[in-house]
C-alpha cells in the first residue's frame, strides 16, 4: 500500500514541477525581448569610449603606421593572440632595417587586457569600439591588421644620396684599416713568438 502511495505522490510532484516549468516558459514567450530593436538602433546606440572591441593599427592620413616590428606586443600577450612577421630591407644609405611584413591578430582568443597597447613603444596600436564582430566561422576572427598597401619611403635627395655614399665609403675604409691593423698585430705577435725582431705596425702604411 505504501509503494502505491509513494508512486502517486512522486507522480503528483512530477506533474507539479512540469506545470511550474511550463509556466516560466510561457511567461518568457510573451515577455518583450531586449534585442527587439536590434539592429535598427545602430545609429543611435551609444558605445562607451573605453569599450574594447578589436585591436587595430593606427594609420595616419598618408596610409602609414608606426609599427616597427619590435615584437613587444607579441611577447606581452598572455595567450599568443598576436603574431608578428618581419622582413629585412636595405635603406638608401646601405644599412639593414627591419620592417613589419604581416601583423596577425586572433580576435577569438583575445582577452582584451590591452597589454599590447600600453606596452607599444611607438603607440602604434589601439582598440576600436566597433561591437559588430560576430562571424559564422572561427577563421574569420583571424585578422591581418596591416591591411593597407605598404607606402614606399620617400626618395632621398641628391645631397642625402651623396652623404649616404660617403658614409658607406668611410665605413668600408675604416673596416679595411681595422683589418690591416689586426693582421699586422697578429704578424708581430707571431714574430715575437718565433724569436725574430718585431715589426712596428705603426710604421707600416
Amino acid at each position: 500500500m505504501g509503494s502505491v502511495k509513494d508512486y502517486f505522490s512522486s507522480l503528483g510532484q512530477g506533474i507539479a514541477s512540469l506545470v511550474k516549468g511550463l509556466t516560466v516558459t510561457g511567461k518568457e514567450l510573451v515577455t518583450p525581448k531586449i534585442t527587439e530593436k536590434y539592429p535598427e538602433n545602430r545609429e543611435t546606440h551609444k558605445i562607451p569610449q573605453r569599450f574594447r572591441a578589436c585591436l587595430e593599427l593606427i594609420y595616419d592620413k598618408d596610409g602609414r603606421h608606426k609599427c616597427i616590428a619590435c615584437g613587444t606586443c607579441e611577447r606581452n600577450c598572455p595567450n599568443g593572440t598576436i603574431t608578428i612577421e618581419s622582413k629585412m630591407v636595405e635603406t638608401p644609405d646601405g644599412k639593414k632595417k627591419k620592417k613589419l611584413d604581416r601583423y596577425i591578430y586572433d580576435l577569438g582568443s583575445c582577452t582584451f587586457c590591452q597589454l599590447c597597447v600600453t606596452s607599444c613603444p611607438t603607440d602604434a596600436l589601439e582598440f576600436s569600439n566597433d561591437f559588430e564582430q560576430a562571424v559564422f566561422t572561427r577563421s574569420k576572427l583571424v585578422k591581418q591588421l596591416n591591411y593597407l598597401p605598404e607606402v614606399p619611403d620617400p626618395e632621398p635627395t641628391p645631397e642625402e644620396k651623396a652623404a649616404a655614399e660617403a658614409a658607406k665609403k668611410a665605413r668600408i675604409e675604416a673596416a679595411m684599416k681595422a683589418a690591416a691593423a689586426k693582421k699586422a698585430a697578429a704578424a708581430a705577435a707571431a714574430g715575437q713568438n718565433d724569436g725574430t725582431p718585431a715589426v712596428d705596425s705603426q710604421k707600416i702604411d
